[in-house]
């Protein structure tokens, strides 16, 4: 199905579990390189994809003034027309064991996490295998991009399969969700002197200060306490100085100025498609 900027969707069945996911897919006009086509593979599809194409038809037909190139975006979501399905992404994005937490709301399900491996074997298998019969793609160069909790899946399926992506773009990432788990992973991460891309970033509001329309508000308190368990800037600048100082990876850190953790999305995805797509 055609939607708006050319971009296409497809409700992809989970060859193992059944679970329906909704693929959003946008190709540049034109004939492909020779390679294939850069791509770029983003989690939370719905809320992501109108942003990156709009970004993309805007930026890359005048490489000259702004370096991108254009190239393949893919981005995984779910059958809703919503932004999130808070839900479905909680599982799918949370790396395991994972662990149960109460209901989003009254008379739902406990939400659980610890579905990472299987949206890993989803996006690895089932939807590069429906890509394939869809576009060509250039295979050493293809970016995966998350936020919050995709930024977390996205840096623990690079410690675990370094080999799946060539750019890893990680915004906000939840790296202390879950008593920091993921710390553990990355003690064990062995790239392998892979020449890979690493991008970590947060918004300004999500270090120790509220941002200043949120100072004075009911809820003020608890937002400093979550943001002093959360560290969300000390933990991706951390994170990004220790991959850094590991061979073949090359690794930067951003603050997004002005921005909240979640107003900072829209400025993330525009990073991401510089990170995969740039020219030089």
């Amino acid at each position: 199905m055609a939607t708006s900027g050319g971009t296409r969707w497809f409700d992809l069945e989970d060859s193992v579990t059944g679970a329906l996911r909704r693929v959003f897919l946008w190709v540049p006009p034109g004939e492909a390189p020779a390679a294939g086509w850069p791509s770029l593979t983003m989690t939370d599809g719905n809320a992501v994809i109108g942003t990156a194409v709009d970004a993309m038809r805007a930026q890359s037909p005048y490489t000259s003034g702004t370096n991108l190139i254009p190239g393949v975006l893919v981005a995984v979501g779910y059958p809703t027309d919503d932004a999130y399905d808070p839900f479905r992404r909680s599982w799918d994005l949370g790396p395991p064991p994972g662990t149960s937490y109460p209901p989003f709301w009254p008379g739902t399900p406990e939400v659980r996490t610890g579905g990472g491996a299987e949206m890993a074997r989803f996006l690895l298998e089932d939807l590069r295998g429906f890509l394939a019969g869809q576009v060509r793609l250039d295979p050493a160069r293809q970016g995966l991009f998350g936020h919050s909790f995709g930024g977390l899946f996205a840096l623990w399926l690079l410690f675990n399969r370094p080999d799946a992506f060539s750019h890893w773009v990680a915004a906000s990432p939840a790296i202390t969700w879950e008593d920091s788990f993921l710390l553990a992973h990355l003690d064990a991460f062995r790239p392998d002197g892979r020449p890979l891309c690493v991008h970590l970033s947060a918004g300004e509001w999500e270090g120790d200060a509220l941002a200043p329309f949120q100072i004075g508000a009911e809820d003020a308190d608890q937002r400093l306490a979550d943001k002093a368990k959360t560290r969300t800037i000390a933990a991706a600048m951390e994170m990004a100085a220790h991959l850094a100082r590991l061979p073949g990876l090359t690794v930067r850190y951003e603050t997004y100025a002005g921005e909240t953790h979640m107003s900072v999305l829209p400025v993330a995805v525009n990073r991401a498609l510089h990170c995969v797509f740039a020219r030089a």
